[in-house]
């Protein structure tokens, strides 16, 4: 009745409460990190505007920065304006394969609403935009968006 034998089995690990755990975990990630966005490496101070017309879905809109280069890359760049696609400098050359990968990346239905949208700082000459929204034309990128501030 009281025998000691060598032979004791371990008991199981129960899993009851790790689906729990698991989905605690989930949520805290979700909660806690951030949609990377591109990394903007140009200084961009948007003038004001007197009109303002709200993006309908942020997710088809591809944006062309244009300004001079931060601080910390300025020895590396210079202090020329330059056009910032996604994460790297590129030429106004670059933008065609720039729209053609973007409009790869939608779904055929959305490529109709495809909005570019250009972030150029307000001490940039004109001829460097100039120069960008006639790639765009070239690129049949007709739906073009200025971001300014609201004017106060």
């Amino acid at each position: 009745m009281f025998r000691k034998d060598g032979k004791k089995s371990m008991p199981g690990i129960t899993s009851g409460s790790l689906s729990d755990i698991v989905f605690m975990l989930l949520f805290f990630f979700m909660v806690t990190t951030q949609m990377r966005d591109n990394e903007q490496k140009v200084v961009v101070r948007v003038p004001s505007a007197s009109e303002s017309v709200k993006l309908e879905r942020k997710d088809l809109s591809s944006y062309i920065n244009i300004g001079t280069p931060t601080r910390n890359l300025q020895a590396q760049y210079g202090t020329e304006p330059r056009i910032q696609l996604n994460d790297s400098f590129k030429t106004v050359d670059d933008i065609r394969d720039f729209i053609a990968a973007e409009r790869e990346s939608k779904s055929e239905q959305d490529r109709a609403f495809m909005t570019v949208c250009i972030k150029a700082d307000r001490d940039v000459r004109m001829g460097i935009i100039t120069d960008v929204k006639q790639e765009l034309r070239r690129c049949s990128a007709l739906k073009i968006m200025y971001s300014a501030s609201k004017a106060e």
